[in-house]
């Protein structure tokens, strides 16, 4: 059992969100429930109950509409048949009390391109009410569909809500994505408005997309009007509107009831191996699963102050939006992180007393790595917890936080998916965290390992798959209209169970560990090997900064070949005395399976925009597929960092290396 670095103290515990739900179920005659595991039993099992409750507890509307599920068919089921609702009036009421302090800030919108904008309560929903006035001048309707190129600010979150206000659909991509991803997921849509900056700011860097934006606007065809928010430039781009004058008159802060599987909002996969997927979420369904995920999950409440560090074309930006729904205030940053030093977001969050730290593993590796000592440096008491995501989070990273942050918070390491724009995994006030694992499943998540042949697994690695409907599954993709595509992506592998792609193991007291993803998956001697667990040993050996895992099969029968790509520290080389290291130290800490054949040197590893590693189709470019056909550059964080794999693949280095004949090696 791995070493317990934190526990909730029994005010903690007796405070906490979940604790009131606890409490509310038993007086509603549900409960008593005797430990976490109990509720979540409950949650997956009686799912019309467990969702109904959700309803009341957060006060979505009044009455609970008498059906809450029309079958347990997965895809195809329905929820809350007949129910009606709006995201954005969820987000702008004010929950928690603070109905009576609309002075309260519900949005802080740091950037490095600007000051500082501040929007309270009152002054969102007055914005909210002037832009939807201004997108219905333009024509928008209910079920249009409105597209942003913004960055992650406070215009971007006024123009989300009052589309979702009209009862239009919302797709965003960030400033950092040229030309040729924002057309490969915006024309999907075919948008009536498109809203936009025509640069920003990184560091010290000033980025003009006047460019692309004009090639964005000839691009979509259906465009009716172009709105420009005053970002990098003083005034709008030619031809289009300024966002002062969309936000000129004012209105009532009246949102349009709609259907509780009405659409919201578009997401897009990453798009790294083929087109980018559009896939379509509902008003109640990520309205409920919000509230459920953030209130309960991870203990906000009003008062807090919610940041995740995200562009607007990570799911993560939409989940910071929905500190909205439970009354926090949401913190945004646009920039990059680590400027002038990795330290920025640490000195944002004192700066900001922000109480929940939101970021990804890679950050938080990247400051164990540098020896930050954040905790030292500024005052983080505010911080009750962090959070983490974008990949497995290391043993040793959980260890830095509680030695080098705080030692009077939670980590909270989840895993998810913007299939579903949540997690299906993470922590909760009632659990104490262990170096390397993540605590719990979430309430209504029926998250189980599967097998290769749909058998079960407890205490090993498996498939992750969700075995009951929950309200965020997709209304499916857009474009789409048999849902051949949808049910292929997730229901094919196993017939009437989502199939997410990733490693699980759970163990007996419903906590687990994510180690990769299953589409990666390397294979030595018939025996599959998640990469997450690879990676956290490779990743603590002094010298070496990053790596990235392969198995190369053989074409002709043998046994193919796993090859290990190491990104060293500045002046480290990689002789035999490291490639020792790293065999010696897989072999001691995994397995003598772990040990690659092969060990080989890269300036970078190629990761997406959200921080992934691109294992999949840096594959399938080693083995000759075209690049462009596998990985579009503009979705990564560093197109330079497929060019040596791309020299392999010319050189056909990894064809012999599948075969065996090492000595082809650089």
């Amino acid at each position: 059992m791995n070493e317990v670095l934190w526990a909730p103290s029994p005010e903690r515990r007796r405070s906490s969100v979940l604790k009131r739900y606890t409490e509310f179920l038993e007086a509603d005659g549900l409960g008593p429930f005797t430990s976490y595991e109990e509720l979540w039993g409950w949650s997956v099992t009686d799912l019309e109950a467990f969702w109904a409750s959700i309803w009341r507890f957060f006060d979505v509307g009044s009455p609970v509409p008498v059906e809450v599920l029309s079958s347990r068919r997965m895809p195809g089921c329905r929820w809350f048949p007949g129910a009606e609702l709006n995201y954005a009036e969820q987000a702008l009421r004010g929950r928690g009390g603070l109905g009576d302090n609309r002075a309260q800030a519900a949005v802080v919108s740091l950037s490095q391109t600007r000051g500082p904008v501040e929007l309270s309560f009152a002054e969102l929903a007055e914005a909210v009410a002037r832009a939807r006035a201004g997108l219905q001048s333009l024509g928008v309707k209910k079920g249009d569909r409105v597209v942003a190129y913004l960055p992650n600010i406070a215009e971007t979150i006024v123009a989300f809500l009052a589309t979702a206000g009209i009862g239009a659909i919302w797709a965003s991509c960030p400033p950092e994505f040229g030309r040729r991803s924002v057309l490969e997921r915006f024309s999907q849509l075919e948008p009536k408005v498109l809203i936009a900056v025509d640069g920003y700011r990184y560091g010290d860097k000033t980025i003009d997309r006047g460019e692309d934006l004009a090639a964005i606007r000839s691009g979509l065809s259906t465009l009716q009007a172009t709105v420009t928010v005053p970002y990098l430039g003083a005034r709008p781009a030619p031809g289009t509107i300024g966002w002062d004058s969309l936000i000129a008159r004012g209105a009532d802060p009246v949102a349009v009831p709609v259907a509780f599987d009405h659409p919201l909002y578009v997401l897009f996969s990453s798009g790294t191996t083929s087109r980018p997927k559009a896939i379509v979420h509902s008003h109640g369904g990520i309205t409920l699963e919000h509230l459920k995920a953030l209130g309960l999950q991870s203990d906000l409440k009003a008062g807090d102050r919610f940041f995740w560090y995200s562009t607007t074309g990570w799911m993560m930006w939409n989940f910071l939006v929905s500190g909205l729904l439970v009354g926090a205030s949401v913190v945004c940053f646009d920039g990059d992180p680590a400027h002038p030093g990795l330290g920025a977001l640490w000195s944002m969050a004192e700066g900001q007393q922000v109480s929940y730290f939101g970021t990804s593993a890679p950050y938080l590796t990247a400051c164990r790595r540098a020896g930050l000592r954040p905790g030292a440096e500024f005052d983080l008491s505010r911080i009750r917890s962090v959070g983490s995501t974008g990949a497995p989070l290391p043993a040793d990273a959980y260890r830095w936080v509680y030695g080098e942050v705080g030692s009077d918070l939670q980590l909270a390491s989840v895993s998810g998916g913007t299939e579903v724009c949540t997690p299906f995994v993470g922590a909760s006030a009632f659990h104490e965290v262990r170096a390397g694992q993540i605590p719990c499943r979430y309430l209504g998540a029926a998250v189980e390992a599967y097998g290769p042949d749909g058998r079960l697994l407890v205490g090993e690695v498996g498939e992750l798959v969700v075995t009951a409907p929950m309200p965020s599954m997709p209304l499916g993709f857009w474009g789409d209209p048999d849902g051949e595509r949808y049910r292929a992506a997730y229901f094919d592998r196993f017939p009437g169970v989502w199939h997410h792609g990733d490693w699980i193991t759970i163990f007996a007291d419903g906590s687990c560990e994510i180690t990769g993803r299953s589409d990666a998956t390397l294979n030595r001697a018939g025996v599959r090997i998640g990469t997450g667990e690879l990676y956290a040993v490779v990743e603590s050996i002094a010298g070496i900064e990053e790596s990235l895992v392969l198995h190369l099969e053989d074409p002709e029968g043998g046994p193919g070949r796993i090859v290990l790509f190491v990104a060293l520290a500045p002046g480290v080389e990689l002789d035999d005395a490291l490639i020792e290291m790293v065999r010696a130290e897989l072999s001691t800490q995994l397995s003598p399976r772990h040990v690659p054949d092969l060990v080989l040197a890269v300036p970078r590893v190629p990761r997406t925009l959200s921080g992934k590693k691109l294992e999949v189709p840096v594959k399938r470019i080693l083995l000759g597929e075209p690049a462009d056909k596998v990985a579009s550059a503009e979705s990564l964080l560093d197109p330079r960092s497929l060019a040596p794999f791309l020299a392999m693949a010319r050189a056909g280095l990894m064809k012999d290396i599948a075969h065996g004949h090492e000595e082809a090696s650089p």
